[in-house]
């Protein structure tokens, strides 16, 4: 699949803000996690204008949401499976991760990141064009 989709520049002051207020889950995964991780990702990523995933990866074709409470009532399970079938749609993986699941298991959450990326990477093909520009410096 070698969907193309863009950055999404209507949402970007709202992603800038979404960076400032990290919920303490997601500062937790970033810091201490991903961004270090020889793969790269982007925290707070608009797409398409549609969305703003938490955590995205352009090599790894990856999007990584950080889940609390709201997402498992019944309209937060609606709009995540809508947001969930759109990004796949358009070549991105999904995975979720439960908030307690970073205070209770962070090791195995970290090497269960690493499994997928090394998937990813291995049925991603390298030669796709970069379709999302890098943010702008600070983010």
């Amino acid at each position: 699949m070698n969907q193309r989709f863009h950055y999404g520049s209507s949402l970007t002051e709202r992603a800038r803000e979404l960076r400032k207020n990290m919920t303490p889950e997601e500062k937790t995964l970033w810091y201490q996690f991903l961004a270090k991780h020889p793969v790269k990702f982007y925290r707070q990523r608009p797409i398409d204008d549609l969305y703003i995933v938490d955590f995205f990866s352009l090599q790894a074709r990856l999007a990584i949401e950080v889940d609390g409470g709201q997402h498992y009532e019944d309209k937060g399970l609606q709009k995540d499976e809508a947001r969930d079938k759109y990004l796949t749609g358009i070549g991105l993986r999904v995975i979720r991760i439960p908030n307690n699941a970073i205070h209770q298991h962070f090791p195995e959450v970290c090497d269960y990141i690493n499994h997928i990326i090394e998937e990813q990477m291995s049925s991603t093909p390298q030669s796709r064009p970069a379709a999302v520009p890098a943010p702008p410096r600070g983010s």
